[in-house]
């Protein structure tokens, strides 16, 4: 399969974007007819209706499809033998698993047969919580072609969280496994599940794969054995199951992403727009060649192995790696000793990844080749200069371009980020918009920072700083939160008036490359200067002895606004005051002297929520010594962790 929308250079770039901003419907109609579509958008009516009051965002609404078929299906003729999913075990001794689009598709059918046989119907949820095995992509995928709603959980996510997660979207149907490998760790999944369920009991079937054979409770008339009902499917016959046409607005998935409050909030991606973007982005970002290995490392618990393990790669017929360990287990070599094995072409990780990886120094890269690698990006969050410089030297050597990519759980896929060899790359910087994206800058009050709206397909030559919103819809976007549409508008779509608000603030330099500072209430003002929480944590991190952060800004006499870090070592310093001399020298290296936290406190946990999110709110009231306002903390994975802090508060 050729990409007739992969952009090859620079001023094609730019035409096709200033193209993709003045005529937006017709832009996204040439693009959707790539596909293989029961019912094909053959005019720009039929492109987009939308209203971001209300919200209200619809793309190719009335058309038909089902996006397993463009995943899997439409590779059959031409591809049935390339691999689309190969996959590495946690331990490097077990053998790897390759599966080929037609396997692939077999696979699928079998499992939907299997669904449908625990009656799984058009539209009912379905609640995935695996490990990173094949079973599932393959789990996600036969989901979609039922057309069911799935909703992928991080394995790591505790009972409580999947218990409010299932609840939120009546999920009555589970796919989960026994247990799952992480490293020396053996994650007891079946249990996890069983203890939701005490709260759960609306919950119809529970199907559990057999991964690790940790012994597992299995309830009559509730649980049954995935392998058991493969073989139910296998004496039925004919494997194939023809794939459900859905509405390309028909619900796609829900993602639970953390809110404000401790409630989740479901995400709601639908089924054409999703596939039509994430094909789109994938192709042109990676600058992805029929035959490269693409390598990303999320977990598909997340909306990057969504979009970049499975619907992205797959609907573009591309070999999908993914990888069940962690990158440091059994050695901090293993990224690299994956890259040589399979011969990997395109390297998608985190830079919090990367730079776990450079505190292990260079010995881990000796006697690695990384020759095959092409392009190598991050995502997730800002990367340091450091780490950026580390990673296109040490790993790319030299030669390879990062794609710095800026995006969301909720805009389904790459928004802003350099195209690999054809864009320029700057080290921290995620650079230009993808096609069809209008970033614009705003005040705090919503006024437009003059210089900043780049719909005039023009770079506007001025250094600006706002919060970063989006003018036009694009097709990736989020429709709703699930079951309550209000919370959607109040989130994303009230802050700002006809814009949807990112949360992030941004840098954009003369030449109009974009530079996420990080969450606009994560933002520090120190001296005038707007420094991200999270940069400064990433360099505090960055320190050798340490395991955690967290920074929020206080009162300064003289600053204005001055930065309290909050710090968790590996072990009890002997020399605390040392310490904080080190951490400082370390902040001051990798982002500049303004940077530098004013008061270290070295703390053994912080106050985190039970889904893993840090509670910043309570450390900037005890930083600015309002502990007398520190609100409900009931709620926290260990609530006795704040009055540790605040005894110790400096």
């Amino acid at each position: 399969m050729s990409y007739p929308y992969q952009i090859k250079t620079l001023a094609q770039y730019h035409q096709v974007y200033r193209e993709s901003i003045e005529n937006p419907s017709k832009f996204w109609l040439d693009i959707a007819r790539h596909f293989k579509w029961r019912k094909q958008p053959e005019t720009t009516s039929e492109v987009l209706t939308w209203n971001f009051e209300q919200p209200l965002i619809e793309w190719f609404k009335g058309c038909k499809l089902n996006i397993t078929e463009n995943c899997i299906d439409r590779h059959l003729e031409h591809d049935a033998n390339t691999p689309a999913l190969i996959w590495e075990p946690n331990d490097p001794e077990e053998h790897q698993r390759i599966l080929t689009y037609k396997e692939l598709h077999f696979k699928v059918c079998q499992f939907a047969h299997v669904l449908k046989n625990n009656g799984v119907k058009k539209g009912d949820r379905i609640c995935i919580y695996m490990g990173m095995v094949p079973e599932l992509a393959i789990a996600v995928l036969a989901s979609a072609r039922i057309g069911a709603i799935h909703s992928v959980v991080f394995g790591g996510f505790s009972a409580q969280s999947i218990a409010d997660r299932l609840i939120d979207a009546q999920a009555e149907f589970i796919i989960t496994q026994d247990g799952a490998y992480r490293g020396n760790k053996e994650i007891p999944l079946k249990s996890v599940i069983d203890d939701a369920l005490l709260q759960c009991s609306f919950v119809k079937r529970v199907i559990v794969l057999t991964h690790n054979r940790m012994p597992v409770s299995m309830i009559k008339g509730r649980d049954v054995w995935w392998e058991n009902e493969i073989k139910k499917v296998e004496t039925q016959g004919n494997p194939d199951f023809p794939a459900e046409e859905m509405d390309a607005e028909d619900p796609l998935f829900i993602l639970y992403t953390s809110g404000s409050t401790g409630k989740p909030k479901g995400v709601v991606h639908t089924c054409g727009g999703y596939m039509v973007y994430t094909n789109y982005t994938f192709v042109n970002v990676f600058q992805y060649q029929k035959g490269e290995i693409h390598f990303c490392t999320a977990d598909i618990g997340w909306i990057t192995g969504h979009s970049y393990i499975v619907y992205g790669p797959l609907s573009a017929g591309a070999t999908s790696l993914m990888f069940e360990g962690i990158p440091t287990w059994p050695d901090a070599g293993r990224f690299w000793d994956i890259v040589d094995k399979y011969r990997v072409n395109i390297l998608y990780t985190a830079p919090t990844a990367l730079r776990s990886l450079m505190a292990f120094g260079n010995g881990p890269l000796q006697g690695k080749e990384l020759t095959s690698l092409r392009v190598l990006g991050t995502v997730g969050e800002p990367i340091n200069e450091e780490a950026w410089h580390w990673y296109h030297e040490k790993i790319g050597k030299g030669k390879c371009p990062i794609v710095d990519t800026w995006w969301q759980t909720e805009t389904g896929g790459i928004m802003i980020s350099n195209l690999a060899g054809v864009t320029p790359h700057k080290p921290a910087h995620a650079t230009y918009p993808l096609p069809g994206i209008q970033p614009i800058l705003v005040d705090e009050n919503g006024h437009v920072i003059a210089g900043t709206d780049a719909s005039t397909g023009e770079w506007p030559k001025e250094v600006v700083n706002g919060n970063l919103c989006v003018k036009f819809p694009w097709p990736g976007m989020l429709r709703t939160t699930f079951g309550d549409h209000e919370r959607c508008r109040l989130n994303y779509f009230s802050t700002y008036q006809e814009m949807y608000f990112t949360g992030d603030g941004c840098f954009r330099d003369k030449d109009g490359n974009y530079r996420i500072t990080g969450r606009v209430d994560d933002v520090l003002n120190v001296s005038g200067h707007r420094i991200g929480t999270a940069e400064v944590e990433n360099a505090i991190n960055m320190y050798t002895d340490v395991v955690e952060s967290a920074v929020v800004g206080y009162p300064h006499d003289i600053k204005g606004q001055g930065i309290y870090a909050f710090v968790i070592l590996q072990q009890t310093s002997e020399n605390q005051d040392l310490t904080r001399q080190d951490i400082l020298q370390t902040v001051t290296r990798l982002i500049g002297a303004i940077a530098k936290p004013d008061k270290i406190q070295f703390v053994s946990g912080l106050p985190k929520t039970r889904s893993g999110k840090i509670m910043r709110r309570i450390l900037r009231k005890i930083a600015e010594n309002e502990i007398q306002h520190l609100g409900d903390t009931t709620t926290l994975l260990d609530p006795g962790i704040v009055d540790e802090i605040v005894k110790g508060r400096l």
